[in-house]
């Protein structure tokens, strides 16, 4: 575990440079150069932590009138100046913004605390500070940011309730359910954080032994790490959050491979408040990445109209809307819907029958990808993970498949797994594939999730229920869909014993199957 553990640290660490090329490359766009009314200030935070911040006013302000106020707490590993571009365009149209690097982030002091209490309370101190050192309006304010700035954004909202509107943009709110789902640790994932927060950051011990637990599959230290997560989660405080009343827009991508789609819907469907809900395609803060250079993105062109609304009052119709917009992944067009429920109005059930036996502890072929990677090229080029369903060993990988469908099927929400699985030994790991099949035998993968057990008795079955990861994906007349069944993917740690197998039955009382959630037509 250890040499794979460099490995990945090694990978994530490359790809966070990469980002972090990037990253520098927003504090030279022309907006943010033209911005004579930046000032980079020093705040205190939390017990006196230094945050280092950038406040940008609107032009001509001189202290004669006030102007609502937006906080943007930077993303993982990123500098100050990643929101500039942004924050002029805000400026501009009458805000206040003050973007702040977190703690244990670039010159921010303190240590890495993961959106724990020290967090939220700096959010707070930056709300003190603004409201003390600039004209912004004390009854009119807002926090948005990307990735960890939007987990840290809801989770204010849940403890401050000056906020009055929040956009989460490619957060969570639910740490555990993001990187632990299915009892199952997203190790690409959790290697890119934890690449990320050593280049750029100082790890507090507490977060270097979360991490160094979790790689080592340490179960003794399991509900530690759940209670940790919990705490960092803004769906432990939604009943806060409610009650406080901010409006909530949460953007996301369907490919997120940090943070799926699945605890963001789980989440929304919570708030009581107004709110709006929109997924893309995408990977983990793609969708949003345009704008961060100042150049035209529909989710901050939404999120700056969601701050007019409920700060400025704007009548700009956006409460009118369809709150929850979808953009499928094989077409361009947005999608409407009244609730998270009605988005797969109907379903279609894929029966899994029969019984069989796959043997553990070998890659099928079948996977989710590479972390960033694939979702991004299923973004750009409509170019998902892909496997060849008939060549995949079956001595490794289960198959089921539909038949051919004379219509188009368009996939939207949470397909949900449901089989009897029957184990050799006491702890397991499966991971389940749905494909869109065309005639050739080529699966593009349509959505996976994996399960993991432990405690369970060797020969004796037991029921699993497993939701895939939600999206929208059209399939073609003509193709099928198919359910594949493995152990292995890099994605994710696998828990199978040398020499495992996992059999999985459809039982007369208790058929096995998919369901598949479709758009109404």
């Amino acid at each position: 575990m250890g040499l794979q553990r460099k490995a990945l640290r090694t990978t994530a660490v490359g790809a966070v440079s990469a980002t972090l090329i990037a990253g520098g490359a927003f504090g030279l766009t022309p907006a943010a150069q033209a911005a004579d009314a930046v000032r980079f200030v020093d705040i205190s935070g939390d017990g006196g932590t230094v945050l280092k911040a950038n406040v940008v006013t609107p032009a001509g302000a001189d202290g004669t009138r006030h102007y609502p106020l937006l906080v943007l707490p930077t993303s993982w590993g990123l500098p100050q100046v990643e929101y500039l571009a942004q924050a002029q365009k805000l400026a501009d149209s009458g805000y206040v913004v003050v973007s702040y690097n977190v703690r244990g982030f670039w010159q921010s002091g303190g240590e890495i605390e993961v959106a724990g209490p020290p967090d939220i309370a700096d959010a707070s101190k930056v709300i003190d500070w603004a409201l003390a050192n600039t004209p912004a309006d004390s009854r009119h304010i807002g926090m948005a940011g990307v990735s960890y700035g939007a987990g840290i954004s809801l989770l204010a909202a849940a403890h401050d309730k000056r906020i009055k509107a929040v956009a989460s943009l490619s957060g969570w709110a639910d740490l555990i359910d993001s990187i632990y789902s299915g009892r199952t640790q997203h190790v690409q994932a959790a290697a890119l954080l934890d690449g990320a927060s050593l280049v750029t950051g100082r790890q507090s011990a507490e977060i270097r032994q979360i991490f160094d637990d979790f790689y080592a599959s340490n179960l003794s230290k399991e509900q530690d790490m759940i209670n940790w997560g919990k705490k960092r989660s803004a769906a432990t405080y939604v009943d806060q959050l409610n009650k406080n009343g901010a409006a909530v827009m949460m953007a996301n991508a369907w490919g997120d491979t940090v943070f799926p789609p699945n605890q963001y819907a789980d989440f929304y469907e919570k708030l009581t408040g107004p709110k709006r809900l929109e997924f893309r395609p995408g990977d983990h803060a793609t969708a949003e990445l345009t704008g961060l250079f100042g150049l035209p993105n529909d989710v901050w062109t939404d999120t700056e109209r969601w701050f007019d609304h409920y700060l400025k009052g704007a009548d700009n119709g956006i409460d009118r809307e369809q709150p929850v917009q979808l953009k499928s992944r094989s077409t361009g067009g947005y999608e409407g819907y009244p609730d998270w429920k009605s988005v797969g109005a109907t379903r279609t059930k894929l029966a899994l029958a029969g019984t069989t036996t796959i043997h553990t502890n070998v890659d099928s072929g079948a996977d989710g990808g590479i972390v960033f990677l694939s979702s991004i090229l299923d973004q750009v080029a409509q170019l998902p993970p892909v496997a060849s369903i008939p060549l995949l060993p079956r001595r490794w990988a289960a198959v089921w498949q539909s038949e051919k469908y004379a219509t188009a099927q368009q996939v939207r929400g949470t397909a949900k797994l449901h089989t009897t699985l029957t184990p050799t030994k006491e702890s397991g790991t499966l991971v389940a594939y749905l494909y869109n099949v065309g005639p050739l035998g080529l699966g593009k993968l349509v959505s996976n999730a994996p399960y993991t057990f432990h405690g369970r008795t060797p020969g004796k079955p037991f029921d699993v229920d497993l939701e895939l990861y939600s999206t929208a994906y059209d399939v073609p007349a003509g193709h099928r869909l198919a359910l594949v069944v493995d152990t292995v993917d890099p994605l994710y740690i696998e828990h199978n014993p040398s020499g495992a197998q996992l059999t999985f039955s459809s039982p007369a009382d208790d058929p096995s199957y998919v369901s598949v959630p479709l758009r109404e037509q």
